[in-house]
């Protein structure tokens, strides 16, 4: 509901102005801000206080003009319709003055008290342009304003010019005189806009810019018609102003809608007769001499993918690096955890401990990945505020159009996460943009094929264990591979199942170079490193819990429990017989048995977290204040009878650790989970997955990040091995007889696979269908595994390696790319000469 109890503000202009920053600067809002066009999808609202009262902001999602066609433009003009704003604050670009006023004659034409935001101004100072701000306030009837949203410039100023013309505006009674004259069109605009004032329903609309919106035939504007005034009242006005666009398209020899773009076009010429001066005709900008080498049509490709492997290099492998610092922290972490909860007995714990220790040890393994997270996402906004990000759009337009998308699929591919560290979810509420309606359905299907935030821990864990030696060939392989993959199922999507749906042109401009400031870099990346630790928090955590239910029921049969306490008495007979005659038999048998072996435990533990021989010194300390009897047995040092007992605790302990694994494996076969993981077998097999792999895939889609928090657990050898899960999963998977072959398989099911729960809800919004939900989820999975099948088993037989798999997929898939973007293109030219040859023929 529009607040009225203070002036309400719609801050409104084309794409990549800077109404996201001035709406920053006037709210003090943190909202996301990006030097790539399209950032604001829908209407984000804020709030300030001046001495006067409350302001009430609002700003809309960028767009050239209201003509509705668009997503975009709809939900802005449908919000200056609708809300009536007391003030429309028009935020455009000082050095594009020709192209966006364009949208300030549209805004006038919607009799809204304005006010004209030169943004951008040391843009246009730095190009040597000068604008006579006078001349155009008094051309345009409405107050100008310079502003440079990034450096803060500007902001008192456009407070008040929003509060005098709010004060203004409540005074004046009459219409604003029109901003443009359409010549030949103005007879008919008049009859139109009087046959509407006889319609009271249509009084709240300004009449004369519908009518010009119903000669131009806008059907937005004709569905508005049709609901106001009903259809059997709006039939024979249509008819009307059909025969008014037949006569005049007859006679003046041109369409409506290209005779008002002519009018507008030389209204804006006429507005800057005089007010622009100083801007050099062949001086080349900065930007300019810039895009010369980065959009060369052979050097852009290289310096795109140079582009990504950087961030690659820089995040994910150099990043990990610094995981061999963060992982000790946490490790202490958990041990301090440990401790606190109840202790440990001989081989079932208490759930309490059970659940705690599994919370802890899912959200350790997430947690590790942070630094490569703040690096990652740090490079990412690096990208986005140098303007960048939006000349990827204008290299892979062309390329998206071939494979059935649109340019505008570019940014939420990107927020999905092409570079890594995006997120489904945003992707795909990002497609609503999107105003060719086949390209927006592609995209929310392969939106989740990107590389988002929740994969990369499972590929940086496959990769630290079975590629160390090609880690950086592989994250190429990755990046680039899920780009393909996504562009080849978007072209068998739009020649099957959307065939039907409609297309639309693709218009996107390239913003100026900007230097990115660290505060900002550093922020952005710091945000997004804090929303995926509240995912770790939240959702992975809320996974975990289902995850262990499943894994703990219905629990182990009455007969293995039984066998388990036989053989757990016989270990500690074992013990006791080793202990007998020794003098620390006393403390060690009997009631003390279990605490002893607790603290042996965990005194293990920490001499393996500590680093140098001060820490060393300090676990020593520390144990012997903790208990003083016990000490003795733990170390390798002291008396003859010392040493004998140590070595008996140490076999008891490993007897110890042995069944409690064996318990785990056992309870984990019996439990819901696990027998479902188990029945998939007959199906995974040939993709190589067996029921762990397959229970860990079943865990990520709630949560992507749930896949390598669960493979943690289920590789965990003990309480008393705290070892990273690349080391414990290492060790067991190679046990076990896994290969690189099998990692090859899972990447690339894990690349395809069905989108997480949330990406799937979305789904259903955003295509307002459960059947095209459905569709997500079953499309990838029969897709996924059968690429997974066919490249385990082919290079089994084979005998094809990890990296030899991994390179054969590639480059066939990258072959297939070119082979349908070649066929494509030749079919776009056949059909673009067809049309030219049959303009030419005589009539």
């Amino acid at each position: 509901m529009t607040p009225r109890d203070g002036v309400l503000v719609a801050l409104a202009g084309q794409q990549n102005a800077g109404k996201s920053t001035l709406f920053n600067l006037l709210t003090g809002a943190r909202q996301h801000v990006a030097n790539y066009p399209g950032v604001t999808v829908d209407k984000k609202h804020g709030q300030y206080g001046d001495n006067v009262g409350t302001v009430y902001t609002v700003d809309l999602p960028g767009t050239y003009s209201l003509t509705a066609f668009s997503l975009e433009e709809r939900v802005a003009r449908e919000f200056l319709l609708g809300d009536r704003p007391d003030v429309t604050v028009n935020v455009i670009d000082a050095s594009n003055l020709r192209r966006s006023l364009h949208l300030t004659l549209q805004i006038l034409e919607l009799e809204l008290p304005s006010v004209l935001a030169l943004n951008m101004m040391d843009v246009a100072e730095g190009r040597g342009i000068q604008i006579d701000q006078a001349r155009l306030a008094a051309r345009l009837q409405m107050p100008v304003v310079p502003t440079v949203g990034r450096k803060g410039q500007g902001r008192e100023a456009l407070r008040q010019s929003i509060r005098a013309e709010s004060a203004r505006q409540a005074v004046r009674r009459a219409p604003p005189a029109p901003p443009v004259d359409y010549g030949a069109l103005e007879p008919m605009i008049e009859q139109v806009r009087q046959r509407l004032a006889d319609f009271d329903s249509l009084a709240d609309l300004p009449r004369r810019w519908l009518a010009l919106k119903l000669l131009e035939g806008d059907t937005q504007a004709v569905t508005l018609l049709v609901e106001r005034v009903g259809e059997e009242s709006a039939r024979p006005l249509r008819e009307e102003i059909d025969a008014l666009i037949a006569e005049f398209e007859q006679g003046q020899g041109i369409d409506v809608g290209d005779h008002v773009v002519g009018c507008r076009d030389r209204a804006v010429e006429r507005l800057l007769d005089g007010v622009i001066t100083g801007a050099a005709g062949n001086r080349t900008t900065l930007t300019e001499r810039i895009d010369r080498i980065l959009l060369d049509r052979w050097l852009a490709p290289g310096f795109l993918l140079l582009s990504v492997f950087a961030i690659y290099q820089v995040s994910i492998v150099w990043g990990y690096e610094l995981t061999n610092y963060t992982w000790p922290f946490l490790a202490k972490g958990r041990e301090l955890i440990a401790g606190a909860l109840p202790g440990a007995h001989f081989l079932v714990d208490p759930y309490v401990r059970s659940l705690g220790l599994w919370l802890v040890d899912s959200a350790n393994t997430l947690l590790n990945y942070v630094p490569i997270f703040i690096i990652l996402f740090a490079c990412i906004a690096i990208v986005e505020d140098s303007g960048y990000m939006a000349r990827i759009a204008f290299i892979l337009d062309k390329i998206l159009h071939r494979f059935g998308l649109h340019g505008q699929s570019t940014l939420p591919l990107i927020l999905g996460g092409v570079f890594a560290g995006g997120c489904a979810v945003p992707g795909v509420m990002a497609t609503k943009g999107i105003p060719d309606n086949r390209a927006r359905m592609a995209t929310i299907f392969t939106v989740p094929f990107m590389n988002c935030l929740a994969k990369v821990p499972l590929y940086t864990l496959l990769l630290g264990i079975f590629f160390v030696e090609h880690k950086s060939l592989m994250m190429f392989y990755i990046s680039t591979m899920t780009i393909i993959f996504a562009l080849l199922v978007a072209k068998l999507l739009t020649k099957t199942v959307l065939s039907g749906h409609e297309t639309s042109p693709f218009v996107m401009e390239l913003p100026h170079y900007h230097l990115p400031t660290f505060n900002g870099v550093a922020r952005r990346s710091l945000e997004r490193t804090w929303q995926y630790i509240k995912k770790v928090g939240t959702v992975v955590l809320a996974v975990a819990v289902v995850v262990f239910v499943l894994l703990h029921l219905p629990g182990l049969p009455a007969e293995r429990k039984a066998y388990f306490a036989q053989e757990a008495e016989a270990a500690i007979e074992r013990f006791e017989q080793a202990m007998a005659g020794n003098p620390y038999r006393e403390i060690a048998t009997g009631a003390n048995l279990v605490p002893l072996i607790n603290y042996y435990s965990d005194y293990k533990r920490a001499k393996l977290n500590a680093t140098g021989a001060a820490a060393s010194q300090r676990v020593t300390e520390r144990f012997q204040a903790r208990n003083a009897d016990f000490y003795p047995l733990v170390t390798r040092g002291g008396d003859r009878d010392a040493r004998q007992a140590n070595r008996a605790l140490r076999n008891l302990a490993r007897d110890r650790q042995g069944l409690r694994q064996q318990m785990r494996e056992e309870r984990i076969a019996y439990s819901i989970l696990g027998a479902i993981g188990r029945g998939l077998e007959p199906i995974t097999q040939f993709a190589g997955f067996d029921w762990k792999i397959n229970v860990a895939l079943l865990a990520s889609f709630a949560a992507r990040e749930s896949s390598v928090a669960t493979l943690g657990v289920l590789f965990q050898q003990g309480d008393d091995e705290n070892q990273t899960l690349e080391e414990r999963m290492g060790q067991a998977t190679r046990a076990g007889g896994a290969t690189a072959l099998l990692a090859v398989s899972v990447i690339l099911f894990f690349a395809l696979y069905p989108p997480c729960l949330a990406t799937t809800m979305m789904v259903k919004v955003q295509t307002g269908s459960y059947k095209w939900m459905v569709f997500s989820i079953i499309f990838p999975t029969i897709l996924g595994l059968a690429v997974a099948s066919a490249v385990y088993s082919i290079g089994a037989a084979v005998g094809a390696s990890g990296i030899e798999a991994m390179s054969a997929v590639y480059w066939s898939a990258f072959a297939l790319l070119l082979i349908v973007g070649l066929l494509s293109d030749r079919k776009a030219s056949r059909q673009l000469r067809q049309r030219f040859a049959a303009a030419s023929l005589p009539t």
